[in-house]
């Protein structure tokens, strides 16, 4: 698509495309695209009753440290405030100060920083009475580091006190790594899969089936407690769980407090990483000396 919006842009001169295209630095880029970008940094962005969060990958660390990427995830974080999950939205929206897209903007950083970098991922957080509540991770920067946590309280109790619960909230999330906010929420799919799990473990027992199936049940609270936030123990005292916690804060804030989402975002999760030999590496640049 690329090429064809060159070959428009110059009139079907080949020579001319290829020259659009390395002045919008997207040869460059093309060059790059195929390089595993697991690195970078996770933004998070909070406006009164909004917030987001947005995980930007570079090759290296190094990347991490540069002015321009920061400024550009931080930029690209309050923008997401806006647009939402969708990425191709938010790659379309307006960078400010450049005329350009935040993905034609990333596609010009590509080309000055040298390496292959991608805007990943993001969502969005929004509640109709109450706070969003951000929290990053061993930050690097204000608002940007490797770990980035929002949650969102409804409540129309005191403001001040709801943040700070929220605040722990989200360093809670960030360390127990929640997958679903309640049981109901739980795919069933991986429920399912659980219960066989649990089932054949239990017939090891010999015991008769209807005690094996109280046995799974009962084996099910462990699982929720692993990975539904409002099951898990808080990290915070180590003995209430979190439903209690929310619970006894509602008495706090002076109304009900309802934990209505939540997200986490560890930098480049799900992403494979290539394995490299470095000692391999170097006696391979040796030899070719």
């Amino acid at each position: 698509m690329d090429c064809k919006r060159a070959l428009g842009e110059t009139q079907g001169d080949l020579e001319g495309a290829v020259d659009w295209l390395r002045k919008k630095g997207l040869s460059a880029a093309a060059k790059k695209a195929g390089r595993v970008a697991a690195e970078g940094l996770v933004g998070v962005a909070t406006q009164g009753k909004v917030g987001a969060v947005v995980e930007v990958n570079a090759e290296t660390d190094f990347v991490a440290r540069n002015d321009a990427f920061q400024h550009f995830v931080r930029t690209a974080t309050e923008l997401a405030l806006k647009t939402g999950d969708d990425i191709e939205k938010l790659r379309a929206a307006a960078f400010p100060g450049t005329g350009r897209t935040a993905g034609d903007e990333l596609t010009h950083m590509i080309a000055t920083i040298g390496e292959n970098l991608a805007l990943r991922r993001a969502r969005r957080l929004e509640v109709k009475n109450g706070v969003v509540l951000s929290y990053i991770h061993n930050a690097l920067a204000p608002g940007l580091g490797k770990i980035g946590v929002l949650v969102a309280l409804e409540s129309t109790g005191d403001a001040e006190k709801l943040a700070a619960l929220g605040k722990q909230l989200a360093m809670h999330v960030a360390a127990a790594k929640p997958d679903y906010l309640d049981v109901a929420s739980v795919d069933k799919a991986a429920l399912d899969r659980e219960r066989d799990v649990l089932r054949e473990q239990s017939r090891a027992s010999g015991k008769p089936e209807a005690i094996i199936e109280k046995m799974v049940e009962g084996r099910l609270r462990k699982f929720y407690e692993d990975v539904v936030l409002l099951e898990q123990i808080y990290v915070v005292d180590g003995e209430s769980r979190i439903s209690k916690v929310i619970e006894a804060a509602a008495k706090e804030v002076g109304a009900p407090v309802k934990v209505t989402g939540f997200v986490r975002f560890a930098l480049g999760e799900g992403i494979a990483r290539e394995q490299g030999d470095f000692a391999a590496e170097v006696a391979a640049a040796v030899k070719l000396r």
